[in-house]
């Protein structure tokens, strides 16, 4: 496949949670004298993420950005805990938990991702990250090491749309000057990735190392697969 830039999900394709979620939650929480186990909060978690309405705010900038962002997660992590009795600290326990996950040193770089990033930039690739994040994984994508990989990193609740809306794949390709034919996009996740990105014409790529979805799509099981997947040459020659 001949290609002009790839494009990536963040969490979950370039880098992980250094524990799962729930567990964080559970740990956290534990010091504010709240007990419920991480397989609960994970299970919770799951189903509240889901039914969120989407981390996105057209238009806003700034500090009140970053105001409708943490709101966001709080009211997120608020319904995690809502069936779990009355949670008296919460406030000062989502602070620590939201300033945790803000830091780099909460998240750890897959194996391959360093490497696959070097070798499709030195092949001449355009690279950028699209992401339903919000103003937090600019500093995480610096602090892991590879934010200077990327010509950009759009995130939902900054450009007004999450996948898997059009709106946030079309930003990224006219931010480049690209068709949808040019770019391929990476992600974890079936029915935001994959399906977000055929919703803007572009071929979505599944990073599935377990293979437990099937369908019609391409998978790969690591991130260096998607070295095989395209055609350098037409960038160097």
């Amino acid at each position: 496949m001949s290609f002009k830039a790839v494009f990536f999900d963040a969490a979950g394709t370039l880098f992980t949670s250094v524990r799962p979620i729930g567990q964080s939650y559970a740990l956290f929480a534990k010091n504010y004298g709240m007990k419920v186990s991480g397989r609960e909060l994970a299970q919770r978690f799951r189903i509240c993420h889901s039914s969120s309405p989407p981390l996105a705010f057209a238009g806003v900038e700034g500090d009140r950005l970053k105001e409708l962002e943490r709101n966001w997660w709080k009211e997120l992590v608020r319904n995690v805990f809502s069936p779990f009795g009355p949670f008296e600290k919460f406030d000062d326990y989502f602070s620590d938990l939201f300033e945790y996950f803000s830091r780099s040193e909460a998240w750890s770089l897959f194996d391959d991702t360093r490497e696959t990033l070097a070798t499709l930039r030195q092949w001449g690739f355009i690279l950028s990250v699209i992401s339903n994040f919000d103003s937090r994984l600019f500093g995480i994508l610096d602090g892991l090491g590879i934010a200077h990989q990327f010509d950009s990193a759009l995130i939902s609740s900054q450009v007004g749309y999450a996948k898997p809306d059009a709106g946030i794949f079309q930003a990224a390709l006219t931010r480049h000057k690209l068709s949808p034919e040019e770019a391929l996009f990476v992600g974890d996740t079936l029915a935001t990735d994959v399906a977000g990105a055929r919703n803007a014409g572009i071929k979505g790529v599944l990073l599935d190392p377990r293979a437990r979805q099937q369908g019609d799509f391409i998978r790969i099981q690591n991130l260096k697969g998607v070295l095989s997947l395209i055609d350098h040459k037409t960038q160097t020659e």
